[in-house]
């Protein structure tokens, strides 16, 4: 099926997402976020686009971008090769990261400008991550009217003041913008997630984890897995390599 042309904007102005294979995460710990940040802010500096504001979710991230003379479909690839390439590497997999190409919609007006500004913000509380978008770590909003080298509030100054950005932000509203098909699997602890691995395999430690045959250690594995146990938990709670848990869930 051919791919539908993005939709152009007169502004340069742009929500933008970039989404997990298959609903997978892209992001397993802080490193991992911390590392895709950096990776943003010498696209940002290389490329020149302006970044109103951002959120890192478990399987997406949220960016409101002002285009100037570099095209998104250029600073996306850039990105999003950079990351991949070192996201494959530390967790020793192949292939794709990202959910074909990245998702795009104009923005045109200032009403819209800030409800997309303010959904972007509010995502985690929507997501049950947070109760307040400000507790979030790994959103724009946090520190956003710090210069901290990565996300720009002049547009935003030019409209309301910091209190009332915050108040802003701090109002639950049902936005009409872009959006997912379906939010990421809210994490679970680690208890929960020992207790799924117990659940399909039968064992009460890692050490019989260990112990299974082939065949049922790779199906007790995809089981939590889909039941929302992340590749890491499980290898922390198990004692099985991530990269050979990756490819039991890539089998």
């Amino acid at each position: 099926m051919p791919r539908t042309a993005r939709e152009v904007g007169d502004s340069g102005i742009y929500h933008v997402m970039l989404r997990g294979i298959n609903r997978q995460r892209i992001f397993e710990d802080d490193e991992d976020r911390e590392r895709f940040l950096e990776i943003l802010k010498k696209a940002r500096e290389k490329d020149g686009f302006d970044l109103i504001a951002w959120c890192l979710m478990p399987n997406h991230v949220h960016l409101l971008i002002h285009e100037n003379e570099v095209k998104l479909e250029t600073i996306f690839r850039r990105i999003g090769a950079s990351y991949v390439y070192w996201y494959n590497g530390k967790y020793e997999r192949t292939g794709h990261l990202f959910q074909d190409r990245f998702k795009s919609e104009p923005v045109e007006d200032d009403a819209y400008f800030l409800s997309v500004i303010r959904y972007i913000h509010r995502d985690p509380v929507k997501a049950g991550l947070c109760e307040k978008p400000e507790e979030y770590a790994y959103s724009s909003l946090k520190n956003y009217f710090e210069k901290d080298g990565l996300h720009d509030s002049g547009m935003v100054l030019e409209m309301m003041d910091e209190a009332q950005f915050r108040d802003w932000n701090a109002q639950s509203v049902e936005e009409k913008c872009m959006d997912m098909s379906d939010q990421p699997r809210k994490q679970l602890t680690d208890s929960r997630a020992w207790d799924l691995i117990k659940r399909y395999s039968g064992c009460g430690n890692a050490a019989e984890f260990q112990g299974l045959e082939k065949d049922k250690r790779d199906t007790a594995l995809r089981k939590a897995l889909k039941g929302g146990v992340s590749i890491r938990q499980a290898s922390r709670l198990t004692g099985i390599s991530i990269g050979v848990i990756r490819k039991i869930q890539r089998d």
